[in-house]
């Protein structure tokens, strides 16, 4: 506590640069990583409801996500497909 008082009474927050708007909390990298970090927890909330609700065995529970992931692959390459997009330039 004193440090941060001494910080502030110093004025040493003066030499100390801004951070980057690329790595501000509004950015569009953070405003990513949030998601992903959002998306783990629905993921952990999910594995806990399949195993803990349902009794699915763990092993159940990772190969229900595991077909999720390929089946969501092959629906995005299909879309992908069904729009023409390139992806290789």
């Amino acid at each position: 506590k004193t440090d941060f008082i001494n910080f502030i009474n110093d004025q040493e927050w003066k030499s100390i640069e801004p951070v980057s708007s690329w790595f501000g909390p509004s950015s569009f990298l953070m405003s990513s990583m949030s998601a992903l970090f959002q998306l783990s927890m629905w993921i952990r909330h999910g594995h806990g409801y399949l195993t803990e609700n349902l009794g699915i065995p763990v092993w159940g529970s990772y190969a229900i996500f595991g077909l999720a992931t390929l089946f969501s692959g092959l629906v995005l390459g299909l879309v992908s497909e069904a729009f023409g997009t390139d992806w290789e330039h």
